[in-house]
């Protein structure tokens, strides 16, 4: 085997194994701390030994016995000062579980990141640090911050969870629906961040975000293969994801989903999405919020131009996903969808009666704007793109709307 091919193999199992060994040692050894470092340990083990002894056949197995012996060696000197007692339990300790049981440490790792009783920018960090395998700096960077601010956070979140005892389970029956809309709400808060970077001096659209978190819920949805929401997610995502390439200009300004290239849409990303959309729609089990967004996505990923999308059932599923989630960003949503098929009068009626809740929302003025556009109202329309473009962090989104401004009379 190759150098290149090692290599490889070292970055492949890096990606897809990373949690299995951090799962598998923090159920044996009940430590954040330990599983950690001893994965990073077993990890850099790997990168020099294995292209001299050659890719072992069963990479995750020597992981996971490899960061195990690490992990024993580091509780055998932190242990001296308490006596034996300690060590000679390792050492006689029951052997790690066999590999068929890594998928359930891994989904319980993943509740353990996810904990309600840790703050939503914590649960992330944790998340991409111990599921995704992430570093510190690049997690750093992904949500611009300081790397020693985000150490300090995964630290801290680590000491939280051992402090307060919080279980490295998966929840109860009763508790488990609440439990899995936390999880998925920090991945779609990854995805999100990726699909509109909202970092002045970052890229636009952040793939490595949005391709980990596809990876994650992938990962969530091989688990819970049963859960509706966790589809939908997965669904939304895709969709999402298909039309990177062509959201962006040459020039940087974000294109809009009417002047997009449909044929730069990924259509195998569209397929898997659909697909997904279809089997929920299928189980005949009323649908979540994910879900129903995911429809939403794949109505008008079906439509070959934008004149043939079928407004009125985006309308139909917004009036759905109102009655789940009446947040005001949903019904902001939604009369984008009524100024396509009632026309921009009636939907400028129903952005303005959310004014109170939205007016520090920069796609609520860019939204009256552009209905205002469409009503000539020029002057009405270029103080709400003003007021858009003062509160938009997206560089690509605020390059579209300054030439939108621009080009009022």
């Amino acid at each position: 085997m190759s150098a290149v091919d090692v290599t490889e193999a070292i970055t492949r199992a890096h990606r897809e194994d990373w949690a299995r060994v951090v799962a598998s040692l923090a159920r044996r050894f009940g430590d954040l701390d330990v599983a950690e470092d001893a994965a990073a340990e077993a990890f850099a083990t790997a990168v020099e030994r294995w292209p001299a002894d050659g890719v072992p056949p069963n990479p995750i197995a020597w992981l996971i016995t490899t960061a195990n012996r690490k992990a024993i060696d580091r509780i055998r000197r932190e242990s001296k000062r308490d006596g034996k007692q300690k060590e000679a339990q390792l050492m006689y300790d029951d052997p790690p579980e066999p590999l068929g049981a890594i998928d359930d440490e891994r989904l319980r790792l993943i509740f353990t990141c996810c904990h309600p009783a840790l703050a939503m920018e914590t649960r992330v960090a944790l998340t991409l640090r111990l599921i995704g395998g992430l570093t510190v700096p690049e997690i750093a960077r992904a949500f611009l911050v300081q790397e020693s601010t985000m150490g300090q956070r995964i630290t801290r979140a680590k000491a939280k969870i051992k402090a307060a005892h919080i279980p490295y389970r998966v929840p109860s029956a009763e508790d488990l629906p609440a439990r899995v809309a936390g999880v998925l709400a920090v991945l779609f808060l990854v995805f999100n961040e990726g699909y509109l970077a909202t970092g002045p001096d970052t890229d636009p659209v952040r793939h490595d975000l949005t391709a980990e978190a596809i990876r994650l819920t992938r990962m969530i949805r091989a688990l819970m293969p049963e859960d509706g929401e966790v589809a939908g997610l997965l669904a939304l995502m895709l969709l999402t994801e298909s039309r990177r390439t062509a959201r962006i200009s040459a020039s940087g300004e974000l294109i809009t989903l009417d002047e997009q290239d449909r044929g730069a849409w990924d259509m195998m990303l569209v397929a898997e999405g659909h697909r997904l959309v279809r089997e929920r729609l299928d189980s005949g089990v009323a649908p979540g919020r994910y879900q129903i967004l995911a429809a939403i996505n794949a109505v008008h990923t079906s439509a070959p131009d934008m004149r043939d999308t079928d407004w009125s059932q985006i309308v139909a599923l917004y009036d759905q996903l109102v009655r789940l989630d009446p947040s005001p960003v949903i019904a902001l949503n939604r009369a984008v969808a009524v100024a396509e098929l009632d026309g921009p009068k009636v939907a400028l009626a129903v952005v303005d009666r959310l004014e109170d809740s939205l007016s520090g929302y920069h796609a609520y003025h860019a939204t009256r704007a552009d209905l205002l556009r469409r009503l000539s109202c020029s002057r009405e329309s270029r103080a709400a793109y003003d007021r858009a473009i003062e509160l938009a962090g997206n560089t690509a989104e605020i390059a579209y709307l300054t030439r939108r401004r621009d080009q009022l009379g």
